[in-house]
């Protein structure tokens, strides 16, 4: 017999339920996928930041974007594990270990040692590099939103995830992916 946990937001959806805070942080989020990195690289960048901080909502809703964009159970299974997988380009793995370095702020002295951030700039240009940086700082902030505030997965997350794709599938349409 399957059990679910019923999980009750505390609030209704922080930024869902403010425009301005909303459509500030879709800007944020937007401005990163205009410069340049794979649609399908931001979308493991939120799905691992996603993983870190223990947002349902947002790993929900970013395994469903990347199953969208084409990218196989296996390697959306293995993001949690991207290091001992043999699924990632080196550039991927570049910007996951970025990701990590820069959502697990508090976890050494140096935050992101130059060591991450020069393997990242052996794969990225300086606006490839501006992308991933606000796509991380973007993601930690919907993170903290959902999970301070108990929203989870479900239908809410679902709709997310083909709201976003079908912005995507725009975006691309009018020339700008």
């Amino acid at each position: 017999m399957e059990t679910r946990a019923v999980i009750t937001p505390r609030i209704t959806n922080a930024a869902g339920a403010n425009p301005e805070v909303y459509r500030g942080l879709l800007a944020l989020s937007n401005a990163a996928a205009k410069l340049g990195v794979p649609r399908t690289t931001l979308l493991m960048v939120s799905l691992r930041a996603s993983q870190i901080n223990g947002c349902s909502f947002c790993v929900d809703m970013h395994w469903r974007e990347l199953r969208e964009e084409g990218e196989s159970d296996e390697k959306i299974f293995a993001i949690s594990a991207w290091r001992e997988t043999p699924y990632f380009s080196d550039a991927e793995r570049a910007a996951l270990a970025l990701t990590e370095a820069g959502t697990r702020l508090a976890d050494r002295a140096d935050a992101v040692p130059d060591e991450i951030w020069n393997e990242a700039a052996q794969h990225y240009d300086e606006k490839g590099l501006t992308a991933l940086v606000i796509a991380i700082a973007a993601i930690n902030t919907w993170n903290r939103l959902n999970v301070i505030t108990r929203q989870s997965a479900g239908e809410a997350s679902k709709a997310a995830a083909e709201a976003s794709a079908k912005a995507a599938r725009a975006l691309a349409a009018a020339g700008g992916r």
